[in-house]
């Protein structure tokens, strides 16, 4: 195999599903690290990794290991993250890149510091169809862009155990859902010029259902809906003066869109032909960046990975939300 030789830190259902969509591209999946040998070893097995490692600092210091993905829990990140990169790791980082805004411009210092890069796994934005949408959006071909309408609502466990509902975890739908529609408005308008929040707080101290409504710089109005305990359409509009994109259901990963114009015309269908999840689309990217020596992300750079956290960190100062370990 060629390419930078991968490790997975944690071995959690995203870690599996990042594991599986390495393997669909062929990519070097070399090294697992788990809190636990058990853990560790099962992992290996099921994905055919050679090197099993009992502990994360094991992982990280493994001379056959290039890049580092994190997939612990949301606090765990930007700890996680400097672990690995100072033990000259590059690192991909699960989505949140990290807990707040603070964490995660301490992880970007660590990856200037060191030269090494530091991303986070938005995986949406290197998929196909998201591609073409900017495509589309620079081309002009929607004219001026007016607003965004952004749904990520999905129906899981009301268990209060379960990681979206605990608070010591980073639970609420924001980190987990939200972080979607809001890092989507700011790749299509850019930074948000006004941010707008309101959000059902549940038992357990977390926002079951969030809003936002942003304004940016052109004016545009960008909004969204992410809700954990109740599932909705799941789709995404990009409403401009000329035409419309209409992404269709589940738009945050491969799916169909259609360029729509102002009296229904449908000018453009594409349709995503994926194998797998999709995931493999960011590590691809990962890994030019790392053969290039550029060690950032041109389509999510980690100055706009800091800033977008900022934004999260605004929403929930307005909702009133915040988490154990930064008291």
């Amino acid at each position: 195999m060629t390419g930078s030789r991968w490790g997975i830190l944690a071995t959690g259902g995203i870690a599996h599903a990042f594991a599986s969509d390495l393997r669909t591209a062929g990519l070097n999946l070399t090294a697992v690290g788990s809190r636990s040998a058990e853990s560790a070893d099962r992992f290996a097995a099921e994905f055919g990794v050679r090197r099993a490692h009992a502990s994360y600092e094991a992982l990280v210091s493994d001379p056959e290991v290039d890049i580092v993905y994190v997939s612990t829990p949301h606090p765990m990140h930007a700890e996680n993250a400097i672990l690995a990169l100072e033990h000259g790791k590059h690192v991909l980082v699960e989505k949140p890149f990290t807990l707040n805004g603070a964490e995660a411009a301490a992880v970007r210092e660590v990856a200037a510091r060191t030269g090494l890069l530091a991303m986070e796994a938005m995986w949406t934005r290197y998929l196909p169809h998201m591609i073409r949408i900017r495509e589309l959006v620079d081309s002009g071909a929607l004219g001026e862009i007016r607003a965004l309408l952004l749904d990520h609502t999905q129906k899981i466990s009301t268990d209060p155990q379960h990681r979206l509902n605990n608070i010591d975890l980073g639970g609420g739908a924001l980190l987990d859902l939200g972080i979607y529609p809001i890092s989507f408005a700011w790749d299509i308008l850019g930074a948000p010029t006004t941010v707008t929040a309101t959000a059902t707080i549940g038992a357990t101290g977390v926002d079951d259902e969030v809003a936002t409504i942003f304004t940016h710089e052109n004016g545009a109005l960008s909004t969204s809906l992410s809700a954990s305990h109740a599932a909705g359409p799941n789709t995404a509009h990009i409403i401009g003066t000329e035409a419309r994109i209409d992404i269709d259901r589940v738009w945050y990963t491969p799916t169909s869109l259609r360029l729509v114009a102002p009296d229904g015309t449908v000018l453009e269908s594409y349709q995503s032909h994926v194998k797998g999840r999709g995931m493999q689309f960011q590590a691809l990217a990962a890994e030019r960046y790392i053969a290039s020596g550029d060690n950032d992300s041109d389509i999510l750079p980690i100055d706009e990975t800091v800033a977008i956290m900022g934004t999260l960190d605004e929403v929930r100062r307005q909702i009133g939300l915040r988490y154990p370990s930064e008291v």
